[in-house]
């Protein structure tokens, strides 16, 4: 996928492993233009007695998208066992939301569900030590033809990598404009739609202020100066952003970096706004979900419509760019709840505002369980994609309103009314669409300097044509 993101997570898995006094070497595919001749290659070169295999994703999650990556990775698979007979272990952020069916459809040895640092290495001893696999977290693995789980258990994060010297970030930060970083992991929201909890778990654990720090400071070293956070929201809860802010201050690189952030809607204040300017922010994408409270409500989150003109009024204010996502087509939304959401976003002066239409049926989510309810999937008229042979909604397949059905596309543009603030999610939209991947607007943009975050590289390619 173009533009290139650095997998974070396997500069913290590897750190542990290495540390843990195991060899690792990294077969980045990203770049790779024989995915079969290089997985031949290192198999051989390295003769491995473990491989694993990190899951980001297992699709693009937008209805106009659909692309599903998992028979990609059931591929990889294959050609793993021709040139080696090392068990393969499945793991990542994707795989962690439905990993039984992940496994099923791979056919892989073994998953880690969750965190995989500690994990990790416990079953590579395990493995060494011909020792018992029950005492792994999170592990899933076979058993008589019988697939197991094991329970999930959280790591201690203050204990990942601060290095970051695994992959080649210089080249993803070239390629891909920006580094990712993790301030904390889990979330204890209660949106109806989103697989992040079960991902990662409802419980939120921190990372200390002063090694983030750290981590910011090897990057830097690393000639990287643009960095966004991976969290679920990084103002949740809102005195470790604030403690994060005042730690960038007090170690004086806040006027070398730009780090943009994923943020709740609340918590948002004025000492918050001043912190983040303060320390180097220069944006913030802030999960929005709709402007109208009624649709709000339904989708579980805890704001309301005032909440998201005051954050605006704020970040106008504090002269921080910002944009709001927005999720189209969820239960109960209407022609005019869609409406007043859209004139809410112009009322407010939003500088970017990001659509997704449909919503993406995860299972584990409150979503899933309302569809299943609801009777047979196939037969649901308001269910769209693989609605056939996927129990585990591990295909991409997407729930409509009703009243909105496969009009939705149409109806949100002739609202848009072609205001440019709004990225609408079709491939033929591709210069204002920020997430979709082989985003060739992007990539171009990138390799002539630009910078940041998707949305704010977008806005500013507008801004100068």
């Amino acid at each position: 996928m173009k533009p290139a993101i650095a997998p974070i997570g396997l500069d913290y898995l590897a750190d542990a492993v290495i540390s843990a006094g195991h060899d690792a070497r990294l077969l980045d595919l990203c770049f790779s233009t024989d995915i079969t001749s290089d997985i031949e290659t290192a198999a051989r070169d390295f003769n491995p007695d473990v491989i694993g295999l990190s899951v980001r994703n297992t699709d693009d999650c937008y209805f106009s998208g659909g692309s599903f990556f998992l028979p990609e990775i059931k591929g990889m698979i294959e050609d793993f066992r021709r040139c080696s007979d090392a068990p393969v272990v499945l793991g990542g952020v994707g795989f962690s939301v439905m990993p039984e069916a992940a496994m099923k459809f791979c056919g892989a040895d073994y998953g880690i569900a969750g965190e995989g640092e500690e994990p990790f290495v416990r079953l590579l001893d395990a493995l060494k030590n011909r020792s018992d696999l029950t005492a792994v977290p999170g592990l899933i693995y076979w058993e008589n033809c019988i697939l197991r789980s094991n329970s999930r258990s959280a790591c201690n994060l203050d204990n990942l990598s601060r290095t970051r010297s695994f992959t080649d970030n210089a080249l993803y930060f070239r390629e891909g404009g920006q580094a990712g970083i993790e301030t904390k992991r889990g979330c204890n929201m209660d949106c109806i739609f989103c697989a992040d909890p079960v991902s990662k778990g409802r419980h939120i654990r921190l990372r200390s202020p002063e090694l983030i720090v750290e981590e910011l400071k090897s990057l830097l070293a690393q000639g990287i100066d643009h960095f966004h956070t991976c969290d679920c929201e990084f103002n949740i809860p809102g005195d470790h952003a604030k403690d994060i802010c005042r730690a960038i201050i007090d170690s004086g690189i806040s006027d070398r970096i730009h780090w943009y952030a994923y943020c709740s809607i609340l918590p948002f204040d004025a000492e918050m706004a001043d912190l983040f300017k303060r320390a180097g922010c220069a944006g913030v994408d802030f999960g929005a979900d709709s402007g109208c409270d009624e649709m709000l409500h339904r989708l579980g989150r805890h704001f309301t419509s005032s909440d998201l003109a005051h954050t605006a009024d704020l970040c106008h204010r504090y002269a921080i760019p910002f944009m709001y996502d927005l999720l189209i087509g969820g239960p109960g939304e209407t022609r005019e709840t869609v409406r007043q959401t859209i004139e809410l976003m112009r009322e407010i002066d939003a500088d970017c505002v990001g659509l997704s239409m449909g919503v993406r049926i995860y299972e584990g989510t409150k979503m899933a369980q309302w569809v299943l309810a609801q009777g047979n999937i196939e037969a649901n008229p308001n269910i769209y994609g693989a609605k056939t042979d996927n129990p585990n909604f591990l295909r991409p397949v997407f729930y409509i309103s009703p009243d909105l059905g496969l009009e939705m596309v149409d109806t949100v543009c002739e609202l848009v009314a072609g205001d440019t603030r709004f990225f609408l999610p079709l491939k033929e939209e591709v210069d204002s669409n920020y997430n979709y991947n082989d985003n060739t607007v992007l990539v171009r943009a990138i390799k002539a300097g630009a910078r940041g975050a998707y949305w704010n590289i977008l806005r500013e390619g507008k801004r100068a044509k």
